[in-house]
């Protein structure tokens, strides 16, 4: 047990070090496009921390979290819209205008998502298995529907930002600036997560995961924690919505499409459920067949599927749990 909890250790060091080095190699043979492409995996990445943590501690499979990332791109682009047309996002009963100021847009998406998650998961918990998995997708739709039909942000065709947000002391436009911007936060929300799943909070909902009835009949309360993590999830996902979206300077109800939900599940199988790194791992395994098999073929998701059949055959623990052994992840 210690040798496999060394070597998880040894690999994930190697995983976020492997991920600083690839933008820092490319800044130095003035490569940005290889730098945009690292912070790609690292906001997708976040993303799949964010579901990992509901999934992984607390055994809550969301085909929904989509809604969550949908809505940090929305609050990033509905307020950095109105900075950049000068005008109010509201004026009565009191006056909002809109920002530029990364800090203020990611506390807005954190909230934001995370009130619609307290939403979603007062309402999806009273359900379990397929039944919830269904319900979160659907939340996911709805949202997406009322994307497309919301003329005022872009509707269908999305809605452009013209200028990066700005975060004090750094110019955001620096491809290699704005990398070091979002590997700071991610390696903040696997330190986090990390904490969380050794703390009272983590173990208790593990122990809801393996047996509700066991840990409900010892004075737990499994709604409870489980709604607490599915708030905690989609805020992180939705903080890397916000990222998603200043990266490409662009929102569009895609970002709310129940194929963005599955992408981010597919991470977290690439890489390993319930392991700390596996979302790091598997996004960047998503990024890399996207990018060299994309132009080779428009049929490459083909291959992934291939691969994704070959890990959940053979490597039921991911490409982590293929790396460092079968041990059950968290134990």
């Amino acid at each position: 047990m210690t040798n496999h909890l060394n070597r998880e250790q040894v690999l994930n060091s190697f995983v976020i070090f492997a991920l600083l080095a690839v933008p820092l190699w490319a800044w130095q043979m003035d490569e940005p496009f290889l730098i945009t492409l690292s912070t790609k995996v690292a906001i997708l990445a976040l993303a799949g921390v964010g579901l990992n943590f509901a999934l992984g501690l607390g055994g809550l499979v969301s085909l929904g979290h989509a809604a969550f990332f949908g809505i940090g791109g929305y609050a990033m682009g509905i307020l950095a819209s109105h900075a950049q047309s000068y005008t109010p996002l509201m004026e009565w009963p009191f006056l909002i205008e809109g920002t530029k100021s990364m800090p203020i847009i990611w506390l807005v998406a954190l909230i934001a998502s995370g009130l619609v998650a307290l939403v979603i998961g007062a309402l999806s918990l009273r359900t379990s298995g397929v039944y919830f998995i269904m319900i979160t997708l659907a939340f996911g739709q709805m949202l997406f529907f009322f994307a497309i039909s919301w003329p005022a942000y872009g509707g269908e065709d999305g809605l452009s930002i013209y200028v990066r947000n700005g975060f004090p002391g750094l110019n955001t436009l620096a491809p290699i600036e704005f990398f070091a911007l979002v590997y700071v936060i991610l390696c903040l929300a696997l330190f986090l997560v990390a904490r969380l799943a050794k703390s009272h909070f983590g173990l208790a909902l593990q122990a809801t995961r393996q047996n509700p009835e066991r840990a409900e009949a010892v004075g737990l309360a499994p709604f409870r924690l489980r709604l607490i993590a599915f708030v905690i999830s989609g805020m992180i996902t939705g903080l890397a919505g916000a990222l998603f979206a200043d990266l490409n300077r662009f929102i569009s109800p895609t970002m709310f499409s129940w194929h963005t939900s599955g992408e981010i599940m597919i991470f977290i199988i690439l890489g390993g459920v319930g392991r700390l790194y596996g979302p790091v791992v598997g996004a960047a395994l998503y990024i890399l067949l996207e990018h060299i098999l994309g132009g080779l073929s428009s049929y490459w998701q083909i291959f992934l599927g291939v691969l994704l059949l070959l890990v959940v055959l053979f490597a039921r623990g991911g490409v982590i749990g293929a790396l460092v052994g079968r041990e059950e992840a968290g134990e």
